[in-house]
């Protein structure tokens, strides 16, 4: 036991965030001494689609012994939201005992011993913090092999699968506190001190060898000014909800109602029909549940029968949303929800939540737009676009009563990507055109403003 504390505090002092950290105040750090070390190395293992968090769980474990690196090397006053999160945890009893049984209830087994170099995986929320203190400040660099473009949810990869995880990511209480810590951290992404991973660094950069081999035709495809400093973005954000030029996602059959555009440069993940009033939107099956997913508002009623189609967006993705009828915009809303939360049927899902998709419709930070289509074999169609762990911020730039056509701009993700639905009445027969594959977490992108569906008469 004293052998295995010794090593404890060796690794926390080399990291920056045991004894000796004066950067964070002193309740952030108190119990990382207590820092479990598990035992042998294990073989990296595949995990994570979408391809926000590394391919395989050497990357991962590599990127995060690089965060507490640099967290040493670049100690940080501790951010206020933070810090307000951190009081939360330590002086509400249920927070507090459902934060220590996400780390307690990591299993203690092969597959969530230490990392390849021999780093305790993260088991303590004092280090959590102090390495989400440090990630606010950092922007996405690329890689090839692992982009992590979740790195809160790198953070808590293993704690959000746990028991304790399905409890605490549900809590108001909590998710409101996250809440400020994501906004912080999107501030910092639309400044022009994160564009200094918008370089040419062959490995690391946005528009180095391997990023552009990754998105070829960049320069092409999106406005940008290869002669500008930072292609002419001014901040990480801007860079993220680039636009495409002109002429590179035309919008297929625009003077025909009955044709159904892609609302987002996504992949198909499920269609769904007859879709119920209620259910148990929680099983391995994720049923879609209308009155939670509108958050109760009693416009669900004229979605109960209906159809459900929800794809998902990945890193490389294009970010912004565009209307998929001619119409009329009637209502648009937000919804508060999770963050990290992951249905518990799945089991301990190291893919967490991408395994959740379904589920997160209910229960995710989430908005919704009504648009009431031209077409009346259409008619009032809905719009809900998902944030999954800390890509939450669902922005509709549109307002109540704007006209809007077929593959007009109407909003966007910031800093990230997620999953969305098109929600359509019972009785609207639809014809979906998903370029020969079956929806699920191995389908590619249909592009953004191509046919998605037609109307069936």
């Amino acid at each position: 036991m004293g052998a295995h504390k010794a090593s404890r505090r060796r690794f926390l002092q080399q990291a920056g965030i045991g004894i000796g950290s004066a950067a964070v105040a002193s309740p952030l750090v108190a119990e990382a001494a207590a820092l479990p070390v598990f035992g042998p190395t294990v073989p990296a293992q595949p995990y994570r689609v979408g391809q926000w968090l590394p391919s395989d769980a050497a990357k991962l474990d590599q990127w995060m012994a690089k965060t507490i690196r640099a967290a040493r090397a670049n100690p940080k006053p501790i951010h206020p939201a933070v810090e307000e999160l951190r009081w939360l945890i330590e002086t509400d009893p249920e927070i507090y005992m459902h934060v220590h049984q996400i780390f307690d209830g990591l299993p203690r087994t092969a597959k969530f011993q230490n990392d390849p170099k021999g780093d305790p995986q993260v088991v303590d929320y004092p280090v959590a913090l102090q390495l989400i203190n440090h990630v606010l400040t950092t922007a996405p660099e690329f890689d090839q092999t692992g982009l992590v473009g979740f790195p809160i949810n790198a953070i808590l990869n293993w704690p959000m699968g746990t028991p304790g995880g399905f409890v605490l990511f549900l809590n108001d209480r909590f998710n409101a506190k996250m809440k400020n810590v994501l906004n912080a951290w999107g501030e910092f992404l639309m400044t022009p001190e994160s564009t200094y991973v918008l370089n040419d660094d062959p490995t690391a950069g946005w528009f180095g060898r391997d990023a552009m081999a990754a998105m070829p035709g960049f320069v092409d495809d999106f406005v940008c000014d290869p002669g500008l400093p930072h292609h002419g973005f001014r901040s990480w954000d801007d860079f993220f909800v680039r636009h495409y030029r002109e002429g590179r996602r035309p919008v297929e059959a625009p003077d025909d109602p009955d044709v159904i555009a892609n609302a987002c440069e996504s992949a198909p993940y499920r269609l769904e029909r007859d879709v119920a009033a209620q259910d148990k939107f929680w099983l391995k099956s994720q049923p879609y549940s209308l009155v939670h997913m509108f958050g109760a508002d009693p416009v669900y009623e004229e979605f109960v029968g209906g159809t459900v189609y929800q794809a998902f967006l990945s890193a490389l993705s294009y970010h912004r949303w565009h209307s998929p009828v001619d119409g009329t915009v009637e209502r648009v809303w937000n919804i508060d929800g999770s963050y990290y939360s992951q249905t518990p049927a799945v089991g301990f899902d190291p893919e967490a939540p991408n395994q959740s998709q379904g589920y997160l419709t209910e229960v995710a930070a989430r908005a919704v737009a009504l648009i009431r289509a031209d077409n009346p074999a259409i008619g009032l169609m809905a719009m809900i676009t998902v944030g999954m762990a800390e890509v939450s911020s669902c922005d509709f730039t549109v307002v109540p009563g704007q006209r809007v056509s077929k593959g007009e701009d109407i909003g966007m993700f910031h800093f990230g990507g997620s999953t969305h639905c098109l929600v359509f009445r019972p009785g609207v027969n639809l014809e979906f055109d998903l370029r020969g594959q079956e929806p699920g977490l191995n389908a590619h992108n249909i592009p953004v403003r191509s046919a998605l569906a037609r109307v069936s008469r």
